[in-house]
């Protein structure tokens, strides 16, 4: 770390870089460290009450004023009224900690949900009423305690216990499709049937043999054509079970593309139901993340730009905005270089400026109880520079931006 020495307040000017040894939240700016750009960031300096501020020599444009030629200490104020800066940080602050404990209890209820739907799938053949009746009551469970904060469900979105990855798939799929159906604002029984069909949508690999499901290899021709007809028959098991016909639709068409470039009938625009078109975005967009290969997985921010870039003419276009209004264009839990150098994790997506989200910022000389959260939309002169494979994030770092308990699977899947 550069060396750093500390300087009266009487020796301040523009172009030198300074840290406060101040709580960031006791002060107006948008960090502790920084280059001092105009006067008024002087005067707001000398107005906190302190005696001496660190100055950075190797940061700094200039040298301090020497205390022979420098100006007369300003006489610092009366203390009055906290400054609307302050006082909009601690707001701030109050949110995340809230945010960490509705974490907390959403991550709970996902991981519940998780092992409800092993539960549900393992009973399914055996009492096929009482199971669906479950998994109804378990899509109502979804959407009262975990959809009730659409950016913390993003955030828990993934993670695994064990080998039961496909029951999280299950969970990731229901949960992104009922949050568009909800931005859509469909009727709850619509957004409940679109939650069943998405927690089922996977039910034809009952006849799939497990070694091509579960194959990491690229599968040969006879394979893939096998593979791909489990959704017809996930449509004749829905049949079976007497599940409503537009929940079968859903399983039998998840895989159907808008291009006409899906499977298994080659089904093309509007001729795909609604219900089906959102259930593929949501499935595409999970299996991008959570791929049966790990190797291959990306991040949410990476395959948000993929579908939009390159397979863009695979989904309804609406629907594709519709999905990355939701999921903002770096979804929660994205970790992010600014243009700056400092690294941080999306908190909250601006629906208005996707680009400048809130952001919980990486500083080691702050508490993580205490950790820095940057408004881009304030921030004018910073940019996100990059989102970083969780691969590239120290597990240190990654734990101190985190609000939940355990390190997310995009983490884990690459370390």
């Amino acid at each position: 770390m550069p060396d750093d020495v500390t300087i009266a307040l009487s020796q301040l000017r523009v172009g030198l870089y300074i840290e406060l040894d101040l709580k960031w939240f006791e002060h107006p700016f948008a960090f502790n460290r920084f280059k001092i750009k105009n006067p008024e960031q002087i005067h707001t300096l000398r107005s906190l009450g302190l005696k001496h501020v660190r100055y950075v020599a190797e940061l700094s444009d200039v040298e301090p004023l020497s205390l022979a030629t420098s100006a007369p200490q300003e006489t610092p104020a009366e203390p009055a009224e906290v400054s609307p800066a302050v006082l909009a940080k601690r707001a701030m602050m109050e949110r995340l900690h809230a945010h960490r404990e509705a974490a907390a209890r959403i991550e709970t209820a996902f991981v519940d949900s998780a092992k409800a739907i092993r539960d549900i799938e393992k009973n399914l053949f055996a009492q096929p009423e009482e199971t669906v009746q479950k998994a109804s009551r378990l899509v109502t469970h979804i959407t009262d305690s975990i959809l009730c904060t659409p950016e913390l469900a993003i955030h828990v979105m993934g993670d695994t216990l064990g080998s039961e990855e496909v029951y999280f798939h299950s969970l990731n799929v229901a949960m992104l499709s009922m949050m568009m159906g909800r931005e859509l604002k469909l009727p709850q029984e619509i957004i409940n049937v679109l939650g069943m069909g998405a927690l089922f949508h996977d039910i034809g690999f009952e006849d799939i043999p497990d070694k091509i499901f579960n194959k990491l290899e690229p599968l040969t021709a006879p394979e893939q054509n096998l593979y791909e007809l489990h959704p017809h028959y996930g449509e004749v098991i829905a049949q079976r079970l007497h599940f409503q016909p537009a929940i079968a639709t859903i399983i039998a068409q998840h895989h159907e593309f808008f291009d006409g470039s899906g499977y298994p009938n080659k089904l093309k625009g509007d001729a795909i139901g609604l219900l089906s078109r959102i259930v593929a975005i949501a499935n595409n967009y999970d299996e991008l993340c959570n791929p049966v290969n790990i190797a291959n997985a990306v991040t949410p921010h990476e395959a948000l730009s993929t579908m939009f870039a390159r397979q863009r003419g695979k989904f309804d276009p609406k629907l594709l905005q519709v999905f990355i209004r939701c999921m903002g264009v770096y979804p929660p839990g994205t970790v992010v270089e600014l243009v700056n150098g400092m690294v941080g994790m999306v908190a909250t997506v601006n629906s208005a400026n996707p680009m400048k989200p809130v952001l919980v910022m990486y500083d080691v000389s702050i508490p993580r109880h205490e950790a820095l959260m940057l408004d881009m939309e304030r921030e004018t002169d910073l940019n996100i520079g990059k989102a970083l494979r969780p691969a590239h994030v120290p597990p240190h770092v990654y734990a101190y931006l985190s609000p939940r308990k355990r390190v997310s699977y995009y983490f884990d899947a690459t370390a």
